[in-house]
């Protein structure tokens, strides 16, 4: 795989990089077909609406609250007696003060009512439930 170079007995290897151009971009177009499947957060069953959903300009903070009664903000647990004073210090520096709940379908009216009752008194009136829409 190499050519004579006149009268020196050198040989002038070439490194042929089709088939790794080939397999980069196999592995692209697999990354570009699962990338969208990733979903980071906690696994949850959230229940249904016919409502329309809601646009913000800023990333929205989050609970999550988990069929077991978890309380998560991202992938941080929460107890539901430091809920108030981590809300007051989050929502400091935000000027979007609003919160969204995700809670599972089976999780107590009684522990999203007081998680509600929680984010009201550390400040934050502008609460939302996630829902997935019915079709």
């Amino acid at each position: 795989m190499g050519m004579k170079l006149r009268s020196h007995s050198r040989y002038l290897s070439e490194i042929n990089v089709t088939p790794m151009v080939d397999v980069m971009l196999v592995l692209l177009i697999i990354f570009m077909v699962t990338a969208p499947m990733l979903q980071q957060g906690i696994d949850i069953d959230l229940p249904e609406t016919a409502s329309s959903g809601v646009e913000t300009t800023e990333e929205p903070f989050i609970l999550t609250i988990k069929k077991n009664g978890q309380i998560f903000a991202g992938d941080t647990e929460l107890k539901i007696n430091e809920l108030r004073t981590k809300i007051k210090a989050i929502f400091e520096t935000r000027k979007n003060k609003q919160v969204y709940i995700k809670a599972d379908k089976k999780v107590d009216y009684g522990t999203v009512a007081s998680t509600m009752a929680e984010v009201r008194a550390a400040g934050v009136f502008n609460i939302g439930l996630v829902t997935i829409p019915k079709l």
